[in-house]
This record gives C-alpha cells, structure tokens and sequence, in this order.
C-alpha cells in the first residue's frame, strides 16, 4: 500500500514552475535579441549594376537634348479670300518653284465682282475720252474766238494808223482819227481778255480732266484688287523650295487667313532641340554644339532660345555650320549636345542616375575588396551630360554605383558578387 507524500507533489509543481517560466524567458530572451539584430545585406550581382571611379581633373559640361531638323525660313501660303477648294495639282514632298501653282479655289462672288468692277473701269475711261474731246473742242472754240478777236484789233490798228497819218496831212478830220483809235484800244482790250479766258479755260480743262482721270484711277484699283483676288484662287508657291504640308481637301470651304500651304527650303536646316528646363539656365547665344543625325554629325552654334518653356524643356535652336549628311531633310529627328564650359581642374565621376545639378544623394560606395557596397552620402555640384562635379563624400580614386538602387533603399549595405 502507497503512502502519500504531500512535500513530494509541492516539489513537482514548483519545479514546473520554475521549468515554465525559465522557458518563457528564454524565449522573450531569443525573442528580443533576434529583434535588435540588423538584416542581413542582400546579395547583389556584379553584372546588374554599373560602377564608376571618382577622378580629379579636366570636366566639360555638356547638356543634351532631342528634337528635329526645321527649315531656317518657312513659308506659310495664307487663304486670301474666301473660297472653296477645287483641286490639289501637288501632294507635300513635291518640289516647286515661286509661281507654282499648288492647289485651286473657287469663288462665283469674286468673278462676278471682277466683271463689275472692268465694266466700271472702260465706263470711267470712255467717260474720261468723251470729256477730254469735249472740252478740247471747247478750247478751239475759244481759241478762234481770240483769235478772232485778234484780227478785228490788228485791223483796227491799222486803220488808226492809216487815220493817224492822213489827219498828220490834213486829209481826214480829226474826229474820223479819234474814232479809229477808240475802236483800236477797245479791241485790244477784248484781245486780252480772250487771252486770259483761254488761259483760265485751259487750266480749267486740266482740272476737269485731272477729277475724271482720279474717277478712272480709282476704278482702275478696284479692278486690279478684283483681278488679284481672281488670281489668288490659284494658289501659287512663291518661292522656290519642297511643299511640306497641305493640310486641306477637295471640297473644303476656307476662309480667309486659313493655312492652304507650307513651303520650306530644304537646303537651309536649323536643328530644334528640347533641352529640360533645369539644364538649359546655363546655355547662351554663340555656345558650340554637335548634331547627331544617325547619319553623322554636323557642328554647329546656338543662334535662339525660348524665353518660354513647355512640358519642362526649352527649344534652342541651333545652326549648322557643316555639310548635311545624306538623308538630312526637315521633320528629321536629331540628338543635340551643347557645350557649355570647360572646367580645369575639378572633382568629378560619371552622372549617377538620380543625381541632379547641387544636390544631395546617397550612394554606394564599393569597399577596397570589391566583395560590398556601404551606403555614403555625396554632395554634387555642376552637371554635365555624363559626369557631374563632386563637391563632399567622395575622394579621389572611390568606386561608386552609378545605378539604380532604389530596390536596396532599406539597406545601409549589400554584397557584391
């Protein structure tokens, strides 16, 4: 028979006691030293990422940008009346001459307008004709009238003459010469008065005829406006080039100041290059620049840049200074990269991805046995198309990642394998 031994149980419960709470603080133990460990660096492959070397000496800042070969001089062939289009005679690409005519318009208004306006002209001319010979009828008309007048004054002269002498001799009596010399001075006071009325009416005729030439002249202008309206229904180049565009249809109705036509000189190239906002601040009139056309390169000199930005980016034009490489034609797509100073004797390494012109970034600077990368923080000056200027954080000689490393950001260090 088993005799029960109370101390024998008290010992095992406290000893699953202590059994128990030993084990949980060994577990909180674990629990919190797993806690305060750091994760361990991830691994990362020599072949995913793009390393470079800090390098101390001559950099040249370039900036970069894409865009398009356009025409130095385009012209846009305006719709000056309205009308209705009738017929394209070339399609864009064509090449054509300055009195080519490109396309047809029609406007029923403007021909009846020009049949007006002629028959108002010849009506104004024969108008002009008809008053021309008649006052230069009216002018003979007084001018034998003066002339008239004239002969009855030399004839009375004469006769005064003739009394004159004869009353000298006592042959006529005195009141016979009184008469022929009042007759005499009243005839060639009628002889200068036809004299001055003959002048008078010529300057009037000049007058006359200066009023209706002003009448002809004026609808000698609307008829040539009328005709040139005509004429502009046929829509001509004006000027020697490559048609670009014609972005109208048979059958369209245009109105006035509406783009029938576009028309370029091919040979005269400028490139168009979209530089960001952030980059073209230090770009100005004259820098050097080279144009990649993926056909070759041709120098060139910024001439313009936008006082305005769009999208973010700036459009600086740029001429171009050297032959055109085959296949160079307007609307091409070019790469531009523009020279903005040479800087002797700096620190500098290749442009990371993220990093922009002053700025603060952290890279990955790889350790002296290459196997890891721990994070630093580099401070960066001036920019450049490749490189950038560093400024604090790096020294001659670093290796750091250029790449992106935006997967590792919650690490302060990785392995490099």
């Amino acid at each position: 028979m088993d005799i029960q031994r109370p101390s024998m149980a008290r010992r095992r419960r406290i000893k699953r006691i202590v059994y128990s709470a030993t084990g949980l603080l060994l577990v909180l133990g674990i629990s919190l030293g797993l806690s305060r460990l750091k994760p361990a660096a991830p691994s990362v492959e020599w072949s995913t990422v793009w390393p470079d070397t800090v390098k101390r000496g001559p950099m040249l800042r370039q900036v970069r940008g894409n865009g398009s070969l356009v025409p130095e001089e385009i012209r846009w062939i305006p719709a000056l009346t309205e009308g209705r289009v009738e017929r394209l005679r070339l399609l864009p690409g064509a090449p054509v001459r300055a009195d080519t005519v490109l396309l047809d318009l029609s406007n029923p208004q403007l021909d009846l307008d020009l049949l007006d306006a002629q028959s108002q002209l010849k009506a104004a001319e024969a108008e002009y004709l008809d008053l021309q010979v008649s006052l230069e009828s009216q002018r003979l008309d007084q001018q034998a009238a003066a002339a008239k007048v004239q002969a009855e004054y030399n004839q009375a002269k004469l006769q005064a003459d003739r009394d004159e002498i004869l009353a000298s001799e006592g042959l006529t009596p005195d009141l016979t010469l009184k008469l022929s010399k009042v007759v005499a001075e009243e005839l060639a006071n009628r002889y200068e008065i036809e004299k001055k009325r003959l002048e008078i009416y010529a300057e009037s005729i000049k007058a006359q005829l200066a009023v209706q030439k002003t009448k002809v002249e004026q609808n000698r202008a609307l008829y040539e406006l009328r005709k040139s309206q005509v004429d502009a229904l046929h829509v001509k180049a004006g000027t020697d080039g490559v048609l670009q565009q014609l972005p109208v249809e048979v059958g369209e109705s245009v109105a006035p100041g509406t783009n029938l036509a576009r028309v370029a000189e091919p040979k005269r190239l400028k490139a168009a290059l979209k530089i960001p906002e952030t980059q073209a601040k230090d770009i100005m009139i004259g820098q050097p620049a080279v144009i990649d056309t993926r056909n070759g390169t041709i120098p060139g000199r910024v001439i313009r840049i936008d006082p305005a930005s769009e999208n973010g980016t700036v459009t600086v034009d740029v001429a171009l200074g050297g032959e055109l490489p085959k296949g160079a034609r307007p609307d091409l797509s070019v790469d531009g990269t523009i020279e903005l100073e040479r800087l002797d004797d700096v620190l500098y390494v290749g442009r990371p991805v993220q990093a922009q012109q002053e700025s603060l970034v952290t890279l990955f600077r790889v350790d002296a046995d290459r196997r890891g990368a721990v994070r630093v923080k580099v401070r960066f000056g001036r920019t450049s198309v490749n490189t950038i200027e560093v400024l604090e954080g790096l020294t001659v000689g670093d290796q750091v990642l250029l790449s992106d490393m935006s997967t590792w950001d919650a690490y302060d260090r990785i392995r490099l394998d």
